[in-house]
């Protein structure tokens, strides 16, 4: 995704600190954890979708847009950040939809 450790640990809403223990003792992620990563897998899926779908996939990365896309200011957002709807899976679908809109021309 080419983005830092720590703003995805923010994104997500993780304390560092707690996956770092987590890492350290080899223990599995909660429910929640996970969900909230696979949501995150999920918007860099959608996004791949798009660009295959368009025609112009050759030598897109999903992973690093989705990671760029993530840390920049959104007008559809009010000028917030994606990343700070990423750490709830409702925060997720409002992302979805955002780039299925996105796709359509609804808003860009």
């Amino acid at each position: 995704m080419h983005i830092s450790k720590e703003f995805l640990v923010k994104a997500l809403g993780f304390s560092r600190s707690a996956i770092d223990r987590k890492v350290k003792q080899r223990k599995h992620l909660s429910v929640d954890q996970a969900e909230r990563v696979l949501g995150l897998v999920r918007l860099i899926g959608q996004v791949e979708a798009m660009v295959v779908q368009s025609g112009q996939a050759d030598g897109f990365d999903p992973a690093r847009w989705t990671g760029q896309w993530l840390q920049q200011p959104t007008p559809a957002l009010g000028g917030r950040c994606p990343a700070e709807f990423s750490d709830t899976i409702l925060g997720q679908e409002l992302l979805s939809a955002l780039l299925a809109r996105m796709q359509s021309g609804a808003y860009a």
